[in-house]
């Protein structure tokens, strides 16, 4: 059973829990995706999927990938990616893999794409606290002195320093999913997933206890 599925993060808001607690949850369009592609040992050496997810315009797409989708009967689809999987004797081209996979109550990693910062300095970076303002201090910002003495005499490799914020791939694990909707195409997890609004994610069973 596959238990992996692409989706699009919609926001934040909260439920309500069975005691009345207020429970912040983070709102997934998960799927509906279609299989475009299974690979198999035999073929490929490896048992995968390879899974289509949102709509594109149809003259945005090239005649490679236009051959690829005819294959499968479906697409064209903005996001393509692949899931392994132990069998794919129960999966056929053009297959539908719905969010009802998942059940109230289990956990699941998010993957997604972090917000870009750009450039940023050591204190919105990396939380340093400042120096001090008064009787013409020039260290407000700054992040100090960064370098070793005589020995090494260079800057250890991995120092936090000013750079590149943000935009990359993160994972946030043990989520737990507190609402299921397979009509709406919705999965409600507990907690915040990396992203902006409407940013593509790959929701998949968590491998932890």
């Amino acid at each position: 059973m596959i238990k992996t599925i692409i989706g699009r993060k919609l926001g934040m808001t909260q439920v309500f829990g069975e005691e009345g607690e207020a429970i912040p949850v983070t709102v997934l369009e998960a799927g509906p995706c279609f299989v475009t592609q299974v690979k198999t040992v035999e073929n490929d050496g490896y048992n995968a999927l390879q899974l289509g997810f949102g709509t594109r315009k149809p003259h945005r797409v090239n005649k490679p990938l236009k051959g690829h989708f005819a294959k499968c009967g479906k697409g064209p689809f903005r996001i393509l990616k692949e899931v392994k999987v132990d069998s794919t004797d129960e999966f056929d081209l053009g297959q539908e893999i719905k969010v009802d996979i998942f059940q109230v109550g289990e956990k699941v990693d998010v993957i997604g794409t972090s917000k870009g910062r750009g450039f940023a300095g050591t204190i919105k970076r990396w939380g340093f606290h400042r120096g001090p303002v008064s009787h013409g201090s020039k260290n407000t910002r700054p992040p100090g002195s960064i370098g070793c003495s005589a020995w090494p005499s260079r800057v250890i490799k991995g120092k936090k320093l000013p750079g590149h914020m943000g935009n990359r791939r993160v994972t946030v694990k043990n989520l737990q999913i507190v609402d299921v909707r397979p009509e709406q195409n919705l999965l409600l997890v507990k907690g915040a997933v990396a992203g902006a609004p409407n940013s593509f994610v790959i929701i998949r069973k968590t491998n932890k206890r």
